[in-house]
Formats: C-alpha cells, sequence, structure tokens
C-alpha cells in the first residue's frame, strides 16, 4: 500500500524533510537510496513506449517529528513516482 507525501529534498535529490497528515518529519540519518523493478505489467497492458525497462526509485529514511531531538526515530521508505515525480510512503500491509 502506498500513500502519497510531500518530500522536500537537497540539491542533490536526498530527502531532507516528509510531511504526512499535516505533520513534519526531518530526516535525522542519512537516508539510503536503491532502485528495485517494478512489475509494469500489473498496471498497464504494455511496456511504456521508449523504455526498455522501468525501476522504481526507493529511498530509506530516519526521521524524528518536527524539530524535536527527543522524538524518537520513525523508519520510512519513501517511493519516487517514475512518472510524475511525486513521492509515496510505502505502508506495512
Amino acid at each position: 500500500m502506498l500513500e502519497h507525501v510531500l518530500v522536500r529534498t537537497a540539491p542533490s535529490g536526498e530527502p531532507v524533510a516528509v510531511e504526512r497528515a499535516g505533520r513534519e518529519w526531518l530526516v535525522a540519518e542519512g537516508p539510503m537510496r536503491w532502485f528495485e523493478r517494478t512489475n509494469w505489467w500489473e498496471q498497464q497492458k504494455r511496456m511504456p513506449r521508449g523504455q526498455g525497462r522501468i525501476d522504481v526509485e526507493v529511498w530509506r529514511v530516519q526521521a524524528r517529528l518536527g524539530r524535536n531531538p527527543r522524538s524518537d526515530l520513525a523508519t520510512m521508505d519513501l517511493e519516487r513516482d517514475p512518472t510524475g515525480g511525486g513521492w509515496c510512503l510505502r505502508l506495512a500491509a
């Protein structure tokens, strides 16, 4: 399951803040990035034109609620939408 969120990024493209349900989470630890192959056939009948394969960019971040240094860290897996540039938070099923 995915939930759309707003993500603010550094000039390098890595997430620095996540806005979810009106609350801002600040990335406190260095994010980790990887790419995953998508099952494009589950959402479309044909592979998108001009692309030999489809990969999804995923970032795992450790974030704190607001600027409270005593706030517990939350682990978030963020998926960048390859078509529109938006972001989704992966939720446990």
